[in-house]
């Protein structure tokens, strides 16, 4: 099984490293002693495959610079204390023994649910106190919670020489967020988090979680995978998640198949014909999954091929497949993609859940500072708050930092 081990780079090269200094003095400041260890956990963009890993299909991810870094020490009784450098609420204090789902609120629920999880996995797992400090923006599309909860878990798992796994850790980060949390998410973000290596983009069959890490050296070919974050999240996203998750599984019952990933792409038409007493929307979330399963495989082949180039178009089909088929996408990602197409741009979509977050764009190196302020003037134009736009560099997983 490919992904890294605990102990990560340990280099200056690390962006982590920096961090862990201040992380662990902040720890000691905090409760009173230094930390045991401090570990890192980074966000991730989408390159293509969205709402398809719940299901079962195929995602390529890849791990941003940007990560939770958190500071862990181990307790002796069953208390669990919490603190985040980005939260102004304190220091939030919990008995593990009394953590069940849906009993935590907020940014803390991500972290504590790690502990219901493992500990609900028959994991020998004490109190703990930890400190976290994330670079990964919230509400952005890149998976902010799951570096939190991956950070946390890798920590406990180190700690308490538990001996799992990097994708056996997603696997339990994946359940804290869906059983403890709430949120019906995928194992993509978890994944991505855990196990993705520097230069490389995560090709993951998210049914039996095998995977493979691809070559994405964009500079190598004179590219650049600008993220723009819209700084947006519209309310009607609220509980839109749960629902095309409910349409999908519809879909395939009334098609006779475990998920959707098990529709040829070749039969989707002939599968469209057999849904044509569920609805308009089912209809449209079935095409949109099964299409978009093939701009993976159509992807992977490109990358295989050395045609990174040719990804262009690839994820502009897939933004109008989110737009028009999943109606996921919203009038800032949709400005972002237009702008950046009619600035010359290869390629561009939107990632992530949508109705706000990130877009990503695919440009020639020598474009990309026209592409980013031709997108900043058409926001700023439309009377709307500017984007922040950065490149997304291929980085390692979760590891241990010090």
């Amino acid at each position: 099984m490919s992904g890294p081990t605990s102990e990560g780079p340990g280099s200056e090269g690390d962006p982590a490293v920096s961090e862990s200094g201040t992380v662990a003095e902040e720890f000691r400041q905090l409760y009173g002693a230094g930390p045991e260890g401090v570990w890192a956990a980074p966000g991730r963009v989408n390159l293509i495959g969205e709402y398809t890993d719940f299901n079962d299909g195929f995602v390529m991810p890849l791990a941003l610079p940007h990560r939770a870094v958190a500071a862990v020490s181990r307790r002796t009784d069953q208390v669990l204390r919490l603190h985040s450098a980005e939260v102004p609420e304190g220091v939030v204090q919990l008995d593990i023994t009394a953590l069940e789902p849906g009993s935590g609120t907020g940014w803390a629920a991500y972290p504590a649910g790690v502990v219901w999880a493992l500990r609900a996995a028959g994991h020998p797992v004490t109190g703990a106190d930890v400190h976290l400090s994330s670079t990964v923006p919230t509400g952005a599309g890149l998976s902010s919670s799951a570096a939190l909860e991956v950070v946390v878990a890798l920590a406990l798992n180190d700690l308490h020489g538990l001996g799992l796994t990097p994708p056996e850790l997603a696997v339990l980060a994946q359940r804290a967020e869906n059983a403890f949390v709430g949120v019906p998410c995928g194992i993509m973000d978890q994944m991505a988090s855990a196990c993705c290596t520097e230069g490389h983009a995560l090709y993951l069959d998210t049914r039996d979680l095998s995977q493979r890490q691809v070559p994405f050296d964009l500079a190598a070919q004179g590219l650049r995978l600008l993220v723009v974050d819209t700084r947006v999240k519209h309310a009607l996203g609220d509980g839109a998640y749960a629902e095309r998750r409910a349409g999908c599984e519809t879909g395939a019952r009334a098609l006779g198949v475990r998920a959707l990933r098990d529709i040829p792409y070749g039969e989707l038409p002939a599968a469209l014909g057999r849904l044509a007493g569920q609805g308009e929307e089912v209809r449209r979330y079935v095409r949109h999954v099964v299409s978009d399963d093939h701009r993976v495989e159509r992807t992977i082949a490109l990358l295989d091929a050395g045609d990174l180039r040719a990804v262009g178009p690839v994820l502009v089909e897939g933004h109008a497949s989110l737009r028009d088929d999943l109606r996921v996408s919203c009038p800032e990602l949709d400005l972002v993609v237009s702008t950046a197409m009619a600035s010359g741009a290869l390629g561009a979509r939107m990632t992530g859940g949508g109705f706000g977050g990130s877009a990503i764009v695919l440009v020639e190196e020598s474009d990309a500072e026209a592409v980013t302020k031709s997108v900043e003037e058409a926001f700023a134009a439309a009377g709307l708050t500017a984007p922040r736009v950065f490149p997304a560099v291929p980085s390692g997983g979760a590891h241990r930092v010090r």
